[in-house]
């Protein structure tokens, strides 16, 4: 039986941790996922099982290369992003992989800011908003001054990605999705790094930028390999469409967060947008893109915890609920802008204080839960809307199968097409288009992604 030319892909979440193969015509070949319990860092913070994602790396690889029905032709990686392994001359890592939800300290973070021109230029300059440990370039501030023995032996900070990469390559690389995503290391007018790295040394700790769209010689026990270097996730998810669409279009990707992302939106960020948590995230070919993000997903995830919890059902019924244009949709006022680094965007949904008593069932009220969610949505959307000639708007991830979000976003914007994408995994799939024209002659089909157009009906409940 003749093998399967293939490449393989991590692609590593928070929570899942998975490994795909796909053909030359990117037809899923193997899915593997594993699950680890957090660790805890020195302050008894949760952080990455790095050593446990290691070993499990190193052992689906052994698994897959002993495979007789594959031949693993390339290899390439998607991570979540703001996340340093920080390894010594030897390769090892020195420290945790800290999680970029680790409290930074205040005092710390006002003082940079106070030594690098204050919140506001440095934000526009590094298309960053103020997010703390979010912003991984201020770890590595934080490491210098708050443990500076644990700095001197930092020989490379790798984000993520370029770790995974390392692990197979043995060789120490940067890539530019990870740097230009929210990390305050990149600056965007001037394209290249802020000088505030020069200034700390901390330059000397970031490994050379490596081509996001090419491929490198390595080997695998013996085997010969192309690998990449890796890419953030949510730019890598951004990559399939980019592929097959060509009118401009906005993606918002679903998860833990909404991320709206339009590549066709060159404006600079301006401080009212920063403070709404729009930023920009770089492409995998050096472009910016301008993206806001919105916790709609947690939003979500905590409140139909408190409906199920209320109404006596279990956590996942709003499954089995579907769009009623019939049921009333209260109103409210928008969310208030907070200053930045507290953004409205990061905010619980107008839904969190509302009465549950109030609701006939729970249908209204899951129903009124999203409609609060959309009002976010729509703020948020409006951000990389505005000054851009988008009239495609695509949906995927979790919302995308959600037949209430995707009604109420049809039904606020009626001048727009917009669909509900169906992808496998774009993100891994992504990390493998960036670098097809390394490893494979075929042309991807334009049937890698599913589309459901959505019309508007019933009430329109915000105008865009």
């Amino acid at each position: 039986m003749t093998a399967t030319s293939a490449i393989a892909i991590f692609d590593i979440g928070k929570t899942n941790k998975k490994l795909f193969l796909f053909d030359e015509q990117y037809n899923m070949l193997l899915e593997k996922n594993e699950q680890f319990d957090e660790i805890t860092d020195e302050d008894g913070d949760a952080c990455e099982n790095l050593p446990a994602l290691t070993q499990w790396v190193y052992q689906s690889l052994q698994e897959v290369f002993h495979d007789k029905n594959f031949r693993i032709r390339a290899l390439n990686f998607s991570t979540y992003g703001a996340s340093f392994v920080h390894i010594d001359h030897e390769g090892k890592p020195v420290a945790p992989l800290y999680n970029y939800l680790k409290k930074y300290p205040a005092d710390l973070q006002a003082g940079f800011y106070r030594k690098y021109g204050g919140e506001l230029a440095f934000s526009m300059h590094t298309a960053s908003p103020v997010l703390g440990s979010l912003n991984s370039g201020l770890q590595l501030y934080r490491i210098k001054y708050e443990k500076p023995q644990l700095f001197e032996r930092i020989r490379y900070s790798l984000h993520l990605p370029q770790y995974m990469s390392y692990l197979v390559t043995g060789r120490a690389y940067s890539d530019i999705t990870s740097i230009g995503c929210h990390t305050a290391m990149w600056n965007f007018p001037q394209n290249h790094y802020h000088e505030w790295l020069y200034r700390e040394g901390i330059n000397e700790k970031l490994a050379p930028i490596f081509p996001s769209d090419q491929l490198m010689h390595s080997q695998w026990q013996q085997h010969a390999l192309l690998t990449g270097v890796g890419l953030h996730d949510s730019s890598a998810a951004l990559i399939p469409y980019l592929f097959h669409f060509f009118e401009p279009f906005v993606l918002i990707s679903t998860g833990t967060w909404c991320i709206s992302l339009n590549p066709f939106n060159q404006t600079r960020l301006t401080f009212e947008e920063l403070q709404q948590d729009c930023l920009c995230y770089m492409e995998y070919r050096g472009r910016p893109v301008k993206a806001a993000r919105l916790f709609a997903g947690y939003e979500h995830e905590q409140q139909v915890k408190r409906l199920a919890a209320h109404f006596h059902v279990a956590n996942d019924y709003y499954k089995t609920v579907s769009y009623d244009p019939n049921i009333p949709l209260a109103g409210g006022a928008p969310v208030a802008n907070a200053k930045s680094g507290n953004s409205a965007m990061q905010q619980g949904s107008l839904f969190a204080t509302r009465n549950l008593h109030d609701f006939a069932g729970y249908e209204a009220a899951y129903h009124q839960l999203m409609a609060d969610i959309m009002q976010q949505q729509i703020e948020s959307l409006n951000l990389v809307l505005r000054n851009s000639p988008v009239k495609k708007i695509f949906v995927d991830g979790g919302f995308s199968r959600n037949p209430i979000y995707m009604q109420l976003l049809a039904n606020a914007y009626p001048s727009h097409e917009v669909y509900a994408a169906s992808m496998a995994q774009a993100s891994a799939l992504g990390a493998a288009l960036a670098v097809h024209k390394h490893w494979n002659n075929s042309h991807p089909s334009p049937e890698l992604i599913e589309l459901k157009l959505y019309r508007k009906a019933g009430n329109q409940l915000v105008q865009p």
